[in-house]
């Protein structure tokens, strides 16, 4: 005769809890792997190219002005990142400041210099060295620049009134009519 023990709801929960403790387990690795390969794919794409929708932003200047790009369709908007220590930025600075001159006074060109990852107060110096009146501000937190997939400094995006960008520069301009020849490109499309 077999002796007949009663169930044991203790023991059952023991060997249930290790199921689903592999299965968490497994289903976090494979979320951990997923966001890692998505972040390795966007790394090898590149910065973002003529053609393509703008990404979205938001910029607060030195001076506490907010642009975003939401406020700023119907403009064409020259998008500069650029960085205090950057020896081709400051051979480029004279050039943008030119061509900001150029359009200023007509309103449908905007320019936005981006500090990439700058002190406040370097920045602030670089500014103020090479004359630089068009909005400046931080990317805080590289919010910006990792949208626009930046490499490095200076990266110039020129992007049309409907958000598209109509020009990617990746290195300095080397002229103001270089830059006058894209932004004017961007205002016919």
């Amino acid at each position: 005769m077999t002796e007949h023990q009663p169930e044991n709801p203790v023991n059952e929960e023991i060997t249930a809890k290790p199921k689903w403790g592999r299965i968490a387990a497994w289903v976090g690795l494979f979320a951990l792997l997923l966001v890692v390969g998505l972040g390795l794919i966007r790394a090898q794409e590149g910065s973002v190219s003529q053609g393509q929708p703008a990404p979205e932003y938001e910029l607060t200047t030195f001076d506490g002005e907010v642009y975003s790009s939401e406020e700023l369709k119907g403009k064409v908007v020259v998008l500069n990142f650029w960085a205090s220590f950057c020896v081709p930025c400051a051979e480029e600075a004279d050039e943008l400041e030119g061509a900001w001159q150029y359009y200023k006074d007509d309103g449908e060109v905007i320019f936005l210099g981006v500090a990439w990852s700058d002190m406040d107060s370097k920045a602030k110096a670089y500014l103020n060295e090479y004359g630089i009146t068009y909005p400046n501000g931080p990317d805080m937190r590289t919010r910006i620049s990792q949208a626009f997939r930046m490499v490095a400094v200076p990266e110039t995006y020129i992007i049309n009134r409907d958000g598209i960008i109509a020009h990617a520069q990746i290195g300095q301009f080397t002229s103001v009519q270089q830059i006058i020849a894209a932004v004017d490109k961007a205002l016919e499309q």
